[in-house]
């Protein structure tokens, strides 16, 4: 990763292109992030921009989040991550990233929490497929045979029932198809992880080799 922008998703919709084509979009809040610190090679031993979203009430955070965010002159923040990469570290600690150091029609990589399901099955949560559904089944959503009678153990990594969902999944070569700055809203091609009100973290695309910034978000 070289740049990036934290956002919340806030659900879907659909547009028209100027060719007529109805695309399926996912909307992202992008208000402005603040560079809460900077990592260097001779500091931390990599390089990256720490970034802060969404303002935190001073009653919900502690002290150290508080100084934390004194430094750079701003408010606690709800969601923080960092972005590694040199590329952001042309913005200042205190300065504000917008979501237009990206392009409409860029390739971006989606991160987000999906939603959890609970308590799954081995049907729903690994796609097995069942017995026989007539009445005198005994087998109809079990997960069968768990091992070898050989070895009588069952070995580690059994796709088993479990807690489905909760988990940080990216969705990759996701194509920006608007940049609104007015309203900080960023229209995303397809669907991204989690839930409505969910953070997610958008960065350039790792397979798309397109890292730079737009010259404009440095004007």
């Amino acid at each position: 990763m070289a740049k990036g922008i934290l956002g919340k998703k806030i659900g879907m919709t659909q547009v028209f292109t100027n060719d007529g084509v109805l695309v399926p979009v996912t909307v992202i809040e992008v208000k402005p992030n603040v560079v809460l610190q900077k990592k260097t090679m001779e500091t931390d031993g990599y390089e990256a921009v720490q970034l802060g979203y969404d303002d935190k009430r001073i009653s919900l955070a502690n002290k150290p989040e508080i100084g934390h965010a004194a430094k750079a002159n701003t408010t606690p923040k709800r969601f923080i991550k960092e972005i590694a990469g040199k590329e952001l570290n042309v913005f200042a600690v205190g300065q504000e990233v917008k979501a237009n150091i990206f392009v409409e029609g860029e390739l971006v990589d989606v991160t987000g929490t999906s939603k959890g399901k609970g308590f799954a099955g081995g049907v729903k949560r690994h796609g097995f497929g069942r017995g026989p559904m007539a009445h005198g089944s005994g087998y109809h959503r079990g997960i069968g045979s768990l091992g070898e009678r050989t070895s009588a153990r069952i070995y580690k990594g059994r796709k088993m029932p479990g807690r489905m969902g909760g988990e940080t999944v990216t969705i990759q070569n996701l194509e920006i198809v608007k940049i609104d700055l007015e309203k900080n809203v960023m229209l995303i091609k397809g669907n991204v992880p989690g839930a409505k009100n969910s953070y997610v973290v958008i960065t350039n695309a790792v397979k798309a080799n397109n890292s730079a910034i737009n010259p404009e978000a440095l004007a």
